[in-house]
């Protein structure tokens, strides 16, 4: 791997080794278009929310309590709720670190200054800082490393720190997460406590504080944990050894499993210690668990998990729909290992993926408002429910509308760090030159090896349509290299490229460049043939036979039941594949379009009188009433947005004796 160049401060991964180099958020910025709207949202509403949230149900009072001594009475919240305050903080850095403003009426540095006041004063002399343990009337410190999430906590507050490091200079955040990172050496170091946290990120937040400070012990103990995980360090409970991913060691591992979250941090941290310390072996395990992963246990939307009892990942194949868990956290956690091993890497198929997890999980989760979130994501809703109250605080996965808060909140604070540095996404470079992962309007300005400054504009409507088209505002006079990812979803259909001199090639799938001295002013033109499709699932996914999918570019489409018929639900859909899906109007959020597909929907009451569902193969089929229709669909992150609903996005088709004609 090759050695990066000293970094730009406001970079939230910074490998100092590796395929690609990142580019910082000062380095790129998202202009318009689907993800300024979303980013705007998060700036302006969300972090307020998330703030007033916190303080409502007490988890900030937490750390008042804890330096005030009464933190036994008065201690709100599950074990791991400081952690989400450190979100907050973290996402607050990036999100307004080269920028200015949130709705709050304060400076996000004042802000940031009052959280951090808190937190100085309860963190212990030695550098031990969380609320729920240690303390006169607690349980003792690293008494429950299984379920106490210290370790993880510590981690995110250090993440915090870091960000504050890289956006606005080293300060008293910093200064805090420094002090629980040497707590954290000296306490799990050699000769210390032999043990890992039941739940990993630690070890993403001690690289990343290495690369900082350039202190190699925060990378050693990074290393430590990965290494001491898989040897049965943590207790075997009820849900097993895997679910910590401590029954194998990482560089034995197949297969991501276990808690899905848990599984992709151990994953990305276990990437950026291969980077750090040049173990090509380590990163070589993690590809192959990536691979077996996607390649088995991930849902058409790049959605993992489909356990709800431990939030895990199920077995090869098993897939549900109605029971798909896919918790947002792993979405993120899911695009946090995708960048990894992208920058590690520089293959494409990693940004194929992150691609399709943040348009079809991270930005399914917030409301269109900002002030409501899924924590699962299913593929299928049967009830409508009800909508969760807008005062109180929720269940986890109970309701088919967003809800608030959670009991268990972490998937709120998580969205808003990662739409906060997703500009960092957008881009990387290398000695050759600038390459686009991901599509939006944005302005991207660097320096290529050499110093040699470069900046480029990009201008599409994509995820609604496929035109990118990046023009080129400042060059050096030398040739280099601009490269476009061209989107896996792309094959079986015609990707045009077109050069400044207007010369127009096919490419396939994967990445496309151009080399050239480019004059300021010129233009490569990438069309992507976003259009809507079929899709199958492989049949060995037993839960969705009989049924298709559609995609349109990089969205998935679902149907739901507030566009069919009054008092049709849409499990009564059934969908003609052999007809091809039209483009309709405007979706409900203004963004990826509907769909329209051919089918029919049976009257509400078709299966009534009926005494068993089930038939020989050669039996004529009950004849039921239905109508043939064209089926509206719409993009899966916008569903559920215009009041309770059912949603399902693998449907059904129609039998072929069965299809009714047109009326």
């Amino acid at each position: 791997m090759k050695e990066n160049p000293a970094r730009p401060a406001a970079l939230p991964v910074a490998p100092t080794r590796g395929r690609l180099r990142p580019l910082g958020l000062d380095e790129v910025r998202i202009t318009g278009g689907f993800w300024a709207r979303r980013r705007h949202t998060n700036e302006t509403v969300t972090l307020g929310h998330c703030r007033d949230w916190m303080e409502r149900v007490g988890w900030t009072g937490n750390f008042r309590a804890a330096a005030e001594g009464r933190i036994q009475r008065d201690r709100r919240g599950r074990e791991f709720a400081d952690s989400e305050l450190y979100k907050l903080l973290e996402a607050i850095a990036w999100q307004t670190g080269t920028g200015t403003g949130t709705d709050s009426g304060t400076t996000p540095d004042a802000e940031t200054a009052a959280l951090t006041e808190l937190l100085a004063a309860a963190q212990e002399p030695d550098g031990y800082l969380n609320t729920a343990f240690g303390r006169p009337g607690q349980r003792p410190r690293h008494s429950d490393l299984a379920w106490g999430h210290e370790l993880y906590c510590a981690g995110h507050l250090i993440q915090a720190g870091v960000a504050q490091a890289r956006t606005r200079g080293e300060g008293e955040l910093t200064k805090i997460a420094r002090r629980a990172a040497d707590h954290v050496c000296a306490t799990f170091g050699p000769g210390g406590i032999e043990g890992v946290c039941g739940h990993p990120q630690i070890e993403t937040a001690l690289v990343e504080l290495a690369r900082l400070t350039g202190e190699g012990r925060y990378l050693d103990q990074a290393a430590l944990f990965v290494d001491r995980r898989g040897h049965g360090t943590l207790p075997d409970g009820e849900l097993g050894r895997a679910y910590h991913q401590d029954d194998l060691p990482v560089r034995e591992a197949t297969v991501l499993r276990g808690h899905a979250v848990r599984a992709l941090y151990l994953a990305a941290g276990a990437v950026d210690v291969a980077v750090e310390t040049g173990d090509d072996a380590l990163l070589a395990a993690v590809v192959r668990q990536w691979e077996a992963t996607v390649a088995r246990r991930t849902y058409l939307t790049g959605g993992m998990g489909s356990h709800h009892r431990d939030e895990a990942f199920g077995d090869d194949f098993v897939l549900p729909p109605d029971r798909a868990y896919s918790e947002t956290c792993a979405g993120v956690a899911s695009v946090m290992l995708s960048w990894r091993l992208l920058l590690a890497t520089g293959e494409p198929r990693y940004a194929d993926l992150a691609e399709r997890t943040l348009f079809n999980v991270v930005a399914t989760s917030p409301a269109e408002d900002g002030r409501s979130f899924f924590y699962a994501n299913t593929l299928h809703r049967r009830h409508r429910g009800a909508a969760p109250a807008t005062d109180t605080v929720s269940p986890r996965a109970e309701s088919s509308l967003r809800a608030p808060w959670f009991a268990v909140s972490c998937c709120p604070t998580n969205v808003a760090r990662t739409l906060a540095q997703l500009p960092a996404h957008l881009a990387t470079a290398d000695d050759q030159g600038v390459q686009l992962h991901q599509y939006a309007d944005a302005e991207i300005a660097t320096t290529l090896t050499g110093g040699h400054r470069v900046a480029l504009r990009v201008r599409t409507d994509y995820p609604s349509g496929g035109t990118v088209t990046v023009r080129v505002d400042r060059s050096p006079d030398h040739p280099w290299t601009l490269t476009l990812r061209v989107p896996a979803w792309t094959a079986h259909a015609t990707t045009w490229l077109t050069d400044p001199d207007g010369r127009r090639r096919t490419v396939a799938p994967g990445t496309a460049g151009t080399t050239r001295a480019f004059r300021p002013g010129d233009e490569i033109r990438l069309e992507l043939p976003v259009r809507a499709r079929w899709i199958r699932a492989d049949p060995r996914v037993d839960a969705v036979r009989g049924t298709v999918a559609v995609q349109r570019g990089p969205l998935v489409y679902c149907a739901e039941s507030v566009d069919l018929p009054e008092g049709h639900e849409v499990d009564a859909v059934r969908v003609d594949p052999a007809a091809e899906p039209e483009d309709g109007p405007d979706g409900p959020d203004g963004a990826g379009g509907t769909v329209v597909v051919a089918g029919e929907v049976a009257a509400h009451d078709a299966r009534h009188g009926e005494s068993w569902p089930y038939r020989p193969l050669d039996a004529p089929a009950r004849p039921r009433a239905a109508d043939r229709a064209g089926i509206v669909l719409v993009p899966y992150h916008s569903w559920a947005n215009r009041g309770p609903s059912t949603m399902r996005v693998w449907l059904p088709t129609v039998e072929p004796d069965r299809l009714a004609p047109p009326t």
